[in-house]
């Protein structure tokens, strides 16, 4: 697309989930986002860059619930964590909003109106699992059971991980709740459903037209050739969500509002910036809307939101770009490996635009996945950032400081050389149009190579011992600064950390593509301060141990959530164990604890000491018959303040995908013993 003209541009992310932390496989996407709307501003174009929470749904219910808070502090709480892992990566959102909003719930309710006065929304009555001690019906991925096809084990309701089998909850053998281990029955229940096979022919014709990579059309294929099924877009209460108009007690499942709030963040935006939302959402606008999401959730994103929007009378997006995933040394992230890594514990560790600038190499317009190869990233980011784009400036800029008072020559010395790293912004401005980063950065690189060549041949090292040479001395520095001032305009969208750095060391304004016709001259510049440091293994083992899962699990009060088996972890020494003390307690008092479904409140006796301690055992005991039983406390764990109480330890705990077992001392141990 031409540059003649400035284009109006509304790019968006899919929504992370507020029920956990942002990791370094989600940063593959925001940051891809990211770079592509800061080289569009730094092109001069308007692009508005919205995000959101996703902040409905089952998951983040049972999650409050689980912590003891009500879905809206858990929402709020997530959604400050992730704003500051955005913020601390350089993540530039002009917004970034909750789906729980009024502007979400206006724009649900009215897609879903217009769609049912269009004869698109069908209901009827179905068949569903149900706990009957939770008194909810359940989500396919809330039930276990032994596959119905090989017989293993612990399997989920919609699919076995040991022979891939897909099937219905209906078909496991042995099904068990996850909530509550209790057996689930089956129960009738209105739903309400899209009907998505009425925009079939639209849809071919709009896949056709190009607004998606050729692997995902192919894909989508598959689903057409298979039949567009009716999509059904309600869920029973309880459900933490908006309430389907008209229908009490049924919701809007959270994957129909959650692509909406893109338009209710859009929509806040709009309220407190000026900009009228119809100008990007209406069929005939003339803006371009971008969604940047991964290729697991293209269904949703190239048929359902396309769908929706055009029953809706809205436009479709002018592209649905995918990536793939990130594996980490040629591996799934693991917690037990240390490289399950969140955002916050790699910035424990290292400044974001080394991540930032290894994505960037790596990323193109396909959706293969991207491996984030440890070796591979300390030698690129050393090798490209310290070793050539960050030594041209440190080469030049003392001999500037030093001789000529921080003064930059007059007249550029290559006046072709200059042109040639000019010319080449055509190239690089393309490949950052169309997402190949990849390609972008390698260019970026050659000609920084070519800078330092340049520096290399004209040694202004060696000239400066020589007498006479003061004005070339001046000329080849301030050349060798207008060439590292060029690439950094083009590296601004991947560096824009290290790009403020250097505007704040050549005394110039934030760096603009336009920057490039006009050379530095004359011009007065401060002393150069380092800009990036090396990259060391050390750093990275760091990070990686930080991030590994402790060798054993307990039991902790909030924190309880669905049993699971977890893997045995890294090993410890008997120093490390030692630390933790461990004493055997009686339970005198237990009592439910009536805002939180899991947890128990606990008075022990440690031989004379009493302690409270709340632990999520509810769904395996009933506090009746916990007391007079004895049970191991860690006795040494600080205090924890909850909103029903202060925790004064933890109690040790086995789960399994049988339950929750409570571990206790052998006949004859007396509270306050210490369990060696």
């Amino acid at each position: 697309m031409s540059d003649m003209k400035t284009r109006r541009i509304l790019v968006t992310s899919a929504l992370p989930y507020a029920n956990g932390p942002i990791h370094i496989g989600h940063l593959v996407e925001y940051i891809q986002t990211d770079i592509w709307v800061r080289f569009q501003k730094l092109r001069g174009h308007e692009c508005t860059y919205v995000c959101a929470d996703d902040a409905h749904g089952t998951p983040i219910m049972l999650r409050a619930e689980q912590d003891g808070v009500t879905p809206q502090q858990l929402i709020d709480r997530i959604w400050q964590e992730h704003r500051s892992d955005f913020a601390d990566f350089l993540i530039e959102f002009d917004n970034y909003y909750s789906t729980h909003s009024p502007e979400n719930r206006h724009y649900a309710e009215l897609i879903y109106r217009r769609l049912d006065r269009a004869g698109h929304i069908s209901r009827r009555v179905i068949t569903q699992a149900y706990d009957p001690e939770k008194q909810m019906f359940l989500p396919d991925r809330f039930i276990k059971g032994e596959c119905p096809r090989c017989g293993a084990m612990d399997q989920y309701g919609d699919s076995c991980e040991n022979c891939g089998a897909t099937y219905a909850p209906t078909d496991l053998k042995n099904p068990r709740s996850v909530l509550s281990g209790a057996t689930p029955i089956t129960k009738e229940s209105l739903h309400f459903f899209f009907k998505l096979g009425d925009f079939e022919k639209m849809l071919k014709e709009w896949i056709g037209s190009g607004p998606v990579q050729p692997q995902m059309a192919n894909k989508l294929d598959e689903w057409f050739t298979a039949g567009l099924q009716e999509w059904d877009i309600s869920r029973d209460a309880p459900y933490w969500g908006f309430e389907i108009p008209d229908a009490p007690g049924k919701y809007f499942y959270v994957w129909l509002d959650a692509p909406i709030g893109y338009m209710a963040s859009f929509q806040n935006y709009c309220d407190r910036a000026g900009l009228r939302f119809d100008d990007f959402w209406t069929p005939d606008s003339s803006a371009e809307v971008y969604h940047f999401i991964g290729k697991d959730i293209a269904y949703f994103h190239i048929l359902f939101w396309p769908a929706e929007l055009t029953g809706a009378g809205f436009r479709k997006p002018t592209a649905v770009n995918c990536h793939g995933f990130l594996t980490v040394d040629g591996q799934k992230m693991s917690k037990s490996r240390g490289t399950f890594i969140k955002a916050r514990t790699f910035l424990n560790h290292l400044r974001p635009e080394v991540l930032r600038y290894y994505f960037a190499s790596k990323l193109n317009d396909g959706i293969d996945d991207l491996d984030l190869n440890f070796e591979d990233f300390v030698q690129r980011v050393n090798s490209d950032l310290v070793g050539k784009l960050v030594n041209i400036a440190s080469r030049c800029a003392g001999f500037i400081s030093r001789r000529f008072a921080g003064r930059l020559a007059e007249h550029l010395a290559e006046p072709g050389l200059y042109a040639e790293f000019v010319a080449a912004g055509e190239s690089i401005a393309h490949a950052y149009e169309g997402r190949e980063f990849g390609r972008a950065t390698r260019e970026i690189m050659a000609l920084a190579d070519r800078a330092n060549q340049y520096i290399d041949e004209k040694k202004p090292w060696a000239l400066a011992k020589q007498p006479g040479t003061e004005s070339e001395v001046q000329a080849v520095c301030a050349m060798g600064l207008n060439l590292f001032r060029v690439l950094m305009i083009y590296l601004k969208p991947v560096l824009p950390g290290v790009a403020v750095q250097v505007e704040q060391f050549l005394q110039i304004p934030p760096l603009r593509w336009t920057d490039l016709e006009k050379p530095l001259l004359d011009h007065a510049i401060a002393e150069f301060k380092p800009l990036m440091q090396r990259v060391e293994m050390t750093q990275i083992d760091a990070m990686v141990e930080e991030s590994k899962e402790g060798a054993f699990t307990v039991t902790e009060s909030a924190e309880a959530g669905p049993p699971t088996t977890d893997p045995i972890g890294p090993t410890i020494t008997v120093d490390d164990f030692a630390k933790v003390d461990l004493r055997v307690a009686r339970i005198v008092k237990a009592e439910a604890v009536a805002s939180a479904d899991k947890l128990v409140r606990l008075e022990l006796d440690l031989g004379g000491e009493t302690r409270q301690v709340f632990a999520g055992i509810k769904s395996a005991y009933a506090p009746e018959d916990l007391q007079g039983r004895l049970t191991v406390l860690v006795a040494n764990l600080a205090p924890r303040k909850m909103r029903f109480g202060v925790s004064e330890g933890m109690i040790l705990a086995a789960g399994g995908a049988s339950g929750i077992y409570l571990l206790a001392p052998d006949s004859g141990a007396e509270p306050g013993m210490r369990v060696k």
